[in-house]
C-alpha cells in the first residue's frame, strides 16, 4: 500500500500518519517527492484496510500498489530520485553524468594515485578500485583489503574523488563504510539477501550490480531488499548479462536502461568495462551508454594495463579515457546532460597521444 500525503501537508500530519502505520503492526517509508510525501508501507502480508488511514490530516489518498517492488516503483514516487553527497556537486541522478573510473583492484599506493590523478584530471568526480576481489580463481589475486580502502580514502583527501567500492560480505561491509562513500554491491551478490538487508541498515548509498543473469523484476527486487531496510539512496548498475555470444566478456543490456527508467525511480548507470570485458569495445559503448539515457558510467582505467593483476585486458589507458571524456561531453548535451568539470585536461592527453 501507498499512502500519498497532499501537497501542504505537515511534517506533523506525515509523522503522524507514520505513527499510525507502526502501530498497526507494519513499516513506514516516507520518501519526500518534488510535490509531495509518500509513504510506503511494507510488512503487510495482505491489503491494509483504507480507512484507518485516509481519513487522517494531510492524507490525500491511499493506494494499492500491486507490483511486487513497491518502494522502487515509480507509483512510490514519480520524480527521480538524485543520490547527492554534501560538500560537492558529484550526484547519481539529475542532470549531471556520474564518471566513475579507477582500476579494477588497488594493487598499491603508486598505482592508485597514478590512475587517480589522471581520472581526476579528466573530469571523473567518483575514484573505483577493488580492495576485495571475489574471483572465479581462489589463486587469483584477491584484493588488498584494508590497506586498500586508506588508500583510497588518501586518495580523496588529495583529490577530491568520491570513493566508491565493492563489500562482499557483512565483514568486510563494516570497513567499506567506515572508509568509503557508497558501497558497491557486485553482480555475484545481487540475490545475497542478508548483504543487501545489511547494506540497507546502513546509511552509505548502495551501488547495485546486475546480477549475471537477472531479470529485470529480479533486478529491482534486489534493490527493494536494501530499500526496505530504510536505505532509499541506492544506485543501480548495468553490467552485461550472460548469454551464448563469445566475442564479448558478456552483454551489455542497453536497452534495461529505459526499462528501468519506465518502471523506477532509482539512477541507473552502465558499466561498459565488465560488460565487454574487451578494451576496444568501452568507449563505443559507454557513447551508446550516454546516449540511450544512463545516469553515468564506471570505467576501469589502468597505466600499465597488460600488467594489472586484475581485468586488464577490459582496462582504458589514461589516455584513452581522456579521449572517451571528450566524446562524452560531447554527445551528452544532445541528451540534456552535463558532464562536471573543464575538459581541459581530456583535450590536452587526448591531443598529446
Amino acid at each position: 500500500m501507498l499512502v500519498v500525503m497532499q501537497a501542504h501537508a505537515s511534517a506533523e500530519d506525515i509523522r503522524r500518519v507514520c505513527d499510525k502505520i507502526e502501530s498497526l503492526g507494519y513499516r513506514a517509508h516516507s520518501i519526500p517527492g518534488a510535490e509531495r510525501t509518500a509513504i510506503g508501507i511494507t510488512g503487510n502480508k495482505g491489503e491494509v484496510e483504507p480507512g484507518t488511514l485516509d481519513e487522517m490530516p494531510g492524507v490525500q489518498e491511499v493506494i494499492r500498489v500491486t507490483k511486487p517492488y513497491k518502494l522502487v516503483s515509480r507509483d512510490m514516487k514519480e520524480d527521480n530520485t538524485v543520490v547527492s553527497f554534501p560538500g560537492t556537486d558529484a550526484t547519481f541522478g539529475g542532470p549531471g553524468l556520474a564518471i566513475v573510473a579507477g582500476p579494477c583492484a588497488i594493487e598499491s599506493r603508486e598505482q592508485a594515485f597514478a590512475v587517480a590523478e589522471r581520472v581526476q584530471r579528466a573530469g571523473a568526480q567518483f575514484f573505483r578500485g577493488g580492495a576485495y576481489k571475489p574471483r572465479t580463481s581462489p589463486y587469483s589475486f584477491q584484493g588488498l583489503e584494508e590497506e586498500a580502502l586508506k588508500i583510497m580514502a588518501a586518495i580523496r583527501d588529495q583529490f577530491g574523488l568520491k570513493i566508491v567500492t565493492e563489500a562482499i560480505d557483512s565483514e568486510s561491509l563494516e570497513l567499506v563504510e567506515e572508509y568509503a562513500d557508497v558501497v558497491q554491491i557486485g553482480a555475484r551478490n545481487m540475490q545475497n539477501f542478508s548483504l543487501l538487508k545489511r547494506a540497507g541498515r546502513g546509511r552509505k548509498p548502495v551501488l547495485l550490480k546486475r546480477g549475471m543473469s537477472a531479470t529485470l523484476e529480479e533486478f529491482l527486487m534486489a534493490a527493494e531488499y536494501v530499500m526496505s531496510e530504510g536505505n532509499y539512496n541506492v544506485i543501480l548498475c548495468e553490467r552485461g548479462v550472460r548469454t551464448f555470444a563469445d566475442h564479448t566478456r558478456n552483454t551489455l543490456d542497453l536497452s534495461l536502461i529505459p526499462a528501468v527508467q519506465r518502471l523506477s525511480h532509482l539512477p541507473i548507470v552502465v558499466d561498459p568495462s565488465h560488460g565487454t570485458g574487451k578494451r576496444n569495445k568501452v568507449t563505443p559503448l559507454s557513447r551508446a551508454a550516454v546516449a540511450v539515457g544512463a545516469d553515468g558510467l564506471l570505467i576501469e582505467v589502468h597505466c600499465d594495463p597488460d600488467k594489472a593483476l586484475s581485468d586488464g585486458m577490459q582496462s582504458l589507458y589514461p589516455d584513452q579515457f581522456d579521449e572517451l571524456m571528450v566524446q562524452v561531453r560531447q554527445i551528452a548535451p544532445v541528451v540534456g546532460r552535463i558532464v562536471a568539470g573543464s575538459g581541459v585536461g581530456a583535450i590536452s592527453g587526448a591531443s598529446a597521444r
